[in-house]
């Protein structure tokens, strides 16, 4: 039934001179959705909007899903499509799209008629008021409501006619890739993927890392961070993960540092690290899943505590919502049961009974002096050994 999809967008809508390099990254990533689903794409601009014309035995559903995961989409039209064969056609096919698209016809409608070819010969506002009346003789149960229809059947007069009833909600956004690049501290837990995503929805490219402790960690957590990756990948493409062993340096600090410190200095590290996976990539910025007071090490001393070992900034989109607001945005884009599986990561293995939730940066500072014989080698052998797993929405590969 349906030939072809109408794309809406909106913030692209406001670019100005830019908007072009918006619509061709919009159209971009399109295409990279659309890449694995049955059937061949036609995808074009013209005139504020964009247009897919799909070919014969395609898979609807497998491709809306896929649009569904595109940033910087807001609304998806399915349409039904007609050549140009004078108003007789046009009123025989808008008739054909309701009779099939709406079984129960005890509703109320309004035809919105957009003539952008304007050598139509039948100006909008009589395309309305004739395909009204061809609707009103073929489904005597229907009715007209211009204010408050229960449809709204549009009609895009153009090279060819684009008949739509239904807006399919989009993520929003901006296209992955025009906003730079960001590095993603991924743990196995709820908040990062949800970071990484909405980091992505403005337009950041984002790669990963992630802090592996073998033994006291498994091979299945690691697997669950690639999993959340995949998930995540599904949104903003490829995915480069870094996957770094960090027990030597875990234990160091547990054997060197005070106990109720060990977090504030773990976490000073693995900042460190991934802003040298960052630099490496031309990233602009770390990424944490972080928000304010949920755990000790999320107190505004200890952020400012871990912060401060950073040259680049770090962004942090989850920084005032509280737990239950993110646990609703993981479920929302499909990352929550696989973060809740309980195969813990380095974090939560190490973690002290009773952390300090004040660190005093000049205290912090003396402690890790308590490392200075070893861990500037242990650093670089940790950088030097991470392996890099390209994850994508639907599989991974080592590289």
């Amino acid at each position: 039934m349906f030939q072809a999809f109408l794309i809406k967008y909106g913030e692209i809508g406001i670019k100005g001179k830019n908007r072009h390099l918006f619509e061709d990254a919009l159209v971009r990533q399109i295409k990279y959705a659309l890449k694995p689903v049955e059937g061949e794409f036609l995808i074009s601009k013209e005139q504020g909007r964009i247009y897919i014309e799909a070919s014969e035995g395609y898979d609807y559903d497998e491709a809306l899903e896929s649009l569904r995961h595109v940033f910087g989409i807001v609304g998806i039209c399915p349409v039904a499509l007609t050549e140009d064969e004078g108003f007789g056609k046009l009123a025989e096919d808008v008739v054909s799209y309701l009779a099939k698209r709406y079984p129960d016809k005890h509703m109320t409608f309004k035809v919105n008629t957009r003539r952008a070819r304007k050598t139509y010969p039948m100006p909008s506002m009589e395309v309305n008021a004739a395909l009204g009346e061809k609707i009103l003789g073929a489904f005597p149960e229907m009715s007209v409501d211009v204010h408050n229809p229960d449809i709204l059947v549009n009609v895009e007069i153009r090279g060819k006619i684009y008949i739509y009833s239904e807006i399919i909600p989009g993520p929003g956004g901006m296209p992955v890739g025009t906003n730079g690049k960001g590095m993603l501290l991924l743990s196995g837990g709820i908040d990062s993927p949800v970071a990484g995503y909405m980091i992505a929805k403005r337009g950041v490219k984002i790669d990963a890392v992630y802090f592996h402790a073998p033994p006291y960690t498994s091979e299945r957590a690691k697997q669950k961070v690639v999993d959340l990756a995949r998930i995540v990948a599904t949104y903003t493409g490829p995915i480069y993960l870094k996957v770094v062993n960090f027990t030597d340096i875990q234990m160091y600090i547990y054997e060197k540092c005070p106990h109720d410190e060990l977090t504030i200095i773990m976490r000073r590290y693995m900042m460190r690290i991934a802003e040298y996976f960052a630099k490496e990539t031309e990233s602009l910025g770390l990424i944490t899943g972080e928000s304010i007071g949920q755990v000790a090490s999320q107190t505004m001393q200890s952020l400012a505590s871990t912060d401060e070992v950073c040259t680049m900034p770090v962004y942090r989109p989850l920084i005032g919502f509280d737990k239950q607001e993110i646990v609703e945005l993981s479920k929302k884009i499909g990352t929550f049961e696989t973060s809740i599986l309980p195969y813990e990561d380095c974090c939560t293995i190490f973690v002290a009974k009773h952390p300090v939730t004040k660190p005093n940066l000049k205290v912090i500072r003396r402690s890790e002096t308590h490392l200075s014989e070893k861990i500037d080698e242990m650093v670089e052998t940790a950088i030097q050994t991470a392996e890099t797993i390209i994850v994508r929405g639907t599989e991974e590969g080592e590289a």
